[in-house]
């Protein structure tokens, strides 16, 4: 999953492709080196999340500044990349033979995420098998309390936010990011203005 914390103007993620795609059709582009021309490019803001499936081509592009939430993974596909070459001349690994086996050229045009941006309050933006993410955006005192038998984790993405237990404070801003144990059931988020990301699985 990616929220975008901050885009320049024009700014653009890459996501699926402008138009039905086989096999067949991507290695030919492939092939002709004209891949480019048939990936779809968003123009994104402040806010927009994208739901990224596994099979679904994705890049971050230039002046994008995003939270990004996976499951437990270390798996890249490289498929392209921009016919860059080191100072030796060398290409980066790519990896076009078993990232084919992993697309998923049926996936519908679903990646966007609308969610509700009620204030104080959880909005769930993304629930799965491997997390769930929830958007609050704090303008006073949010009593919580979890009863989840999870960790959460707060990922700060615009303004500063108090995290106030019994016996301990902190504060966290934008970029930061605080795990709360699940050990911990309640606690208190404190902000005149911030937006945090809520994760657990």
């Amino acid at each position: 999953m990616w929220y975008v914390m901050q885009a320049d103007e024009d700014a653009n993620l890459i996501v699926g492709f402008n138009k039905a795609m086989t096999k067949e059709t991507y290695l030919k582009h492939l092939k002709e080196k004209t891949l480019i021309d048939v990936l779809n490019f968003d123009n994104v803001k402040e806010g927009d999340t994208y739901f990224i499936e596994a099979g679904r081509v994705h890049a971050i592009g230039a002046g994008v500044l995003l939270a990004e939430i996976q499951q437990t993974s270390d798996v890249t596909y490289r498929v392209y990349d921009w016919d860059r070459v080191d100072s030796k001349g060398n290409e980066r690994e790519l990896h076009n033979d078993i990232a084919l086996d992993a697309f998923d050229f049926n996936m519908k045009d679903d990646f966007r995420v609308s969610y509700k941006k009620s204030l104080n309050t959880d909005n769930t933006m993304v629930s799965c098998p491997f997390f769930t993410t929830n958007y609050i955006e704090i303008t006073s005192k949010l009593k919580k309390e979890n009863t989840k038998d999870s960790f959460i984790i707060y990922m700060c993405v615009a303004g500063v936010v108090s995290l106030i237990t019994d016996t301990y404070k902190t504060q966290i801003s934008k970029g930061e990011t605080v795990l709360i144990p699940a050990s911990l059931t309640n606690y208190v988020l404190e902000s005149a203005n911030a937006k945090l990301l809520e994760v657990y699985v």
